[in-house]
């Protein structure tokens, strides 16, 4: 097992999709320097940035979930992101529920620092628009003619693109407001798809859910970057309650996630190193997945 370990990270590398192009060096939990790949993600070479945001969650109970979506919608636009490049997909039931004792508002902190719906939220699909085929169609540009410009991924081979995707699911699988599955073959050809079509330049996968890196164990396509919340027979879990709302108001892995994101401002050269290199992050069991169009390659 260590000699298929040292294999398998002697040679990776990280570098910087949606905010630059700067280079560095990935460290594990050891402190051992890994090896830089020539070719792979050594050029920036993009023009434009996305982001899709999914949660396929809907119901009071899965609060968290929301949240989760809302954050890093919230962090993607402070960073420069506009809404027009942002595809949102969000059941939009928890704000103005009626047990929600804070009307109008979702929160991802129990000491409610920072309210996350507001006036400034674009929700592009709502509700049950939150299904398999219109994401899968939104992904491959597979719509029809009278889609809206607001629900299109208008991208190019000079596109790097954020999908970050959260809710209940299971070994291959993730649940789509309880009433559908999309399947880890599913997306996996979506976006082999994209890349036959030249729908993007690099791509940065993160999911947060349990058994979530089987969500992309069938990824083939080149750069592509997956970042997971628990590996396969693992379970994902809230980060804490808030005790006057009544449920968990976001995951762990979301949160550190936002915990380095938001040290972030627009224009900084921060990268994907502050992320994975972070020792909160990783000692709760989070995953990096690097795909260089060979056998995956995993780092814990």
């Amino acid at each position: 097992m260590a000699r298929i370990w040292i294999v398998c990270t002697i040679v990776l590398t990280l570098c910087k999709l949606c905010f630059g192009n700067e280079f560095f060096t990935l460290l594990t939990n050891d402190s051992i320097p890994l090896q830089k790949i020539d070719g792979f993600f050594a050029k920036s070479g993009h023009s434009n940035n996305w982001a899709v945001l999914v949660c396929t969650s809907r119901f009071w109970f899965n609060y968290r979930h929301i949240a989760n979506t809302l954050s890093i919608y919230r962090t993607v636009k402070r960073l420069g992101i506009p809404d027009s490049q942002i595809i949102l997909m969000l059941a939009d039931d928890v704000a103005c529920n009626p047990r929600n004792t804070f009307a109008a508002t979702v929160y991802h902190n129990a000491g409610k620092y920072l309210e996350l719906y507001g006036t400034n939220v674009e929700v592009d699909y709502r509700g049950y628009e939150v299904n398999v085929e219109n994401f899968i169609r939104m992904l491959t540009d597979r719509v029809d003619p009278n889609v809206p410009r607001s629900k299109r991924l208008l991208t190019d081979d000079r596109s790097n693109i954020l999908i970050y995707m959260t809710g209940h699911g299971g070994e291959d699988f993730l649940k789509f407001q309880d009433f559908e599955e999309l399947g880890s073959q599913d997306i996996a050809d979506a976006i082999s798809q994209m890349h036959e079509k030249k729908r993007y330049h690099e791509i940065l996968f993160m999911i947060d859910t349990c058994q979530a890196s089987s969500m992309y164990s069938k990824f083939t396509s080149p750069n592509v970057l997956a970042a997971a919340s628990s590996l396969v027979g693992e379970s994902s879990y809230s980060h804490h309650l808030d005790m006057d709302i009544g449920v968990a108001v976001i995951d762990r892995f979301t949160y550190y996630s936002l915990e380095t994101l938001e040290k972030l401002e627009r224009g900084s050269q921060g990268t994907l190193k502050m992320l994975v290199r972070s020792r909160r992050y990783i000692s709760i069991g989070e995953v990096i997945l690097i795909h260089l169009n060979l056998p995956v390659r995993l780092l814990r």
